[in-house]
């Protein structure tokens, strides 16, 4: 812990060092993600998923509706887009939107346009972070629920009828009616009173029966065994792994999503790709050390595994990919703060310890 807190405060330090170097720098950015909608119900559910390829505009307008600054971006294979704006713009009467369709059966923009929110501001650096915006097929899935209320479709009242009166009809007078007089009533006699059956005796009272022996005592039965306690369940537990647990030969079977060898650029997508190359793999990248790329990504990678293995991590999967894609398209103090970020959740913030146990 002590040696721990010693590293942290030294990072800290240069964090603050290169603040002050690169202090006349400042960038502002914006990230969100894009969900295929593919019910149709203009909600988040659990058939949705993210897209690839679709185009997101982030604009800001003035009080008379006329746009002033537009920026946009292309979403990853994670349903990922980062806008990049230089300085510190006001942003606060921006907005994101679906600006046109990928290449997919999952393309129509639907829903509205969603404003940005500011999460973080430091050393004028600014980060913004937008809800999810959906795009839909054409026709909803046929897995998807059916609505219990329909919607009735609108009804159009017909035109009121113009009824022309009738002219008055002359009625010729009739022959006088002769009254025929009813026959006489036919009187029914009435029916005989109904029969009953006499009284039946009482049946004898039935004779006493002996008592029944009395059952013998049975002896007590043993006591049961106490269940065995029930396992772990890791996925369930709280811990966190730094880097070098996860390159230890002993724990290699704590590897479930992904392999050693599966492709940085594969899990963080473009911007990843484009500054490591598409040949590394996730197990080089755990060694990268002494500079702040390399340590960016050897933390990313750590939290990525770390996502996977517990569900109380600091961060799920798609926020780790968020926050790297957002470290590698900013400065390089944006850099540091992430890869501090990161290295803070993998000890577990001197709170949650690693529980990994050596594979049989």
């Amino acid at each position: 812990m002590g040696s721990l807190h010693i590293f942290l405060s030294a990072a800290a330090l240069l964090v603050l060092v290169l603040a002050a170097i690169d202090g006349a720098q400042a960038d502002t950015m914006v990230s969100g993600t894009v969900f295929c909608d593919q019910c149709k119900d203009g909600e988040r559910s659990l058939f949705d998923y993210p897209v690839y390829g679709i185009k997101v505009q982030v604009a800001c307008s003035d009080s008379n509706g006329q746009v002033t600054m537009s920026r946009e971006e292309t979403t990853n294979w994670f349903g990922n887009y980062a806008v990049k704006f230089d300085g510190t713009p006001d942003l606060s009467g921006c907005y994101a939107k679906v600006s046109s369709s990928g290449q997919g059966s999952c393309g129509i923009p639907a829903g509205p346009a969603q404003s940005l929110r500011l999460v973080f501001r430091m050393f004028d650096m600014e980060m913004y972070a937008v809800d999810s915006l959906l795009t839909q097929p054409a026709q909803p899935m046929s897995f998807c629920p059916k609505s219990s209320n329909p919607v009735p479709a609108p009804v159009t009242p017909a035109p009121p009828r113009q009824v022309t009166p009738d002219p008055p009809r002359q009625v010729a007078p009739g022959p006088p009616r002769q009254v025929t007089p009813a026959p006489p009533r036919q009187v029914t006699p009435a029916s005989p009173p109904p029969y009953r059956l006499p009284p039946i005796a009482p049946l004898p009272p039935m004779p006493h029966l002996p008592p029944l022996p009395p059952m013998p005592h049975l002896p007590p039965l043993p006591p049961l065994p106490p269940l065995p306690p029930m396992p772990p369940v890791p996925f369930l537990e709280a811990t966190a792994c730094p880097h070098q647990s996860w390159t230890m030969p002993e724990y290699k079977c704590y590897w479930r999503a992904v392999s050693p060898d599966t492709k940085v650029a594969v899990i963080f997508g473009i911007p990843a790709a484009q500054r490591y190359g598409t040949d590394l793999t996730l197990w080089q990248g755990l060694q990268g050390r002494g500079d702040p790329y390399r340590t960016l990504l050897r933390e990313g990678i750590t939290a990525f595994l770390n996502s996977y293995n517990s569900l109380q991590y600091t961060y799920n999967t798609i926020e780790v990919v968020q926050q790297m894609n957002s470290g590698l398209m900013g400065s390089k103090r944006n850099v540091l703060y992430t890869a501090l970020r990161f290295i803070r959740a993998n000890s577990g913030h001197g709170k949650v310890p690693c529980k990994f146990t050596a594979c049989k």
